[in-house]
């Protein structure tokens, strides 16, 4: 209950809903945080439960995790198959000009060497860069 008494309230206004989303986080995992080691992260500063090193460990095994979790999201990506109706928006370098497949024609006023480059292209983002 001590605890509660030194909460704070704060009145804060989103023009960004996800902003907000983010922040809610925050406290929900200070929350965690709390109810897990039973002190605020102020707290354990200004208690000298941890020392510089000790943060600094802490930031290096946060970040070693967050790399695992790329791979892991990386490899995911790899092997999951893009469902052939998701829709997939051109290369942003290809945003004023495009292959209209449905027509077999270029809109944008592209021909020849051109037309099959931006195909490839158009291509090689849905394949490698752009997985849905």
């Amino acid at each position: 209950m001590e605890h509660l008494l030194k909460m704070k309230s704060k009145t804060i206004l989103f023009r960004d809903p996800v902003v907000e989303r983010v922040c809610d986080k925050f406290v929900k995992r200070s929350d965690v945080g709390y109810a897990k080691y039973g002190r605020t992260l102020h707290d354990e500063r200004t208690g000298k439960h941890k020392d510089l090193a000790g943060y600094l460990n802490d930031i290096q095994e946060e970040l070693m995790d967050a790399i695992l979790y790329i791979q892991a999201a990386r490899e995911e990506l790899v092997e999951s198959k893009p469902k052939p109706e998701a829709f997939r928006p051109p290369h942003p370098s290809h945003a004023d000009e495009f292959y209209h497949l449905a027509d077999n024609k270029l809109v944008g006023g592209m021909t020849g060497d051109t037309e099959k480059g931006l195909v490839n292209a158009q291509k090689d983002w849905d394949d490698k860069i752009s997985p849905v």
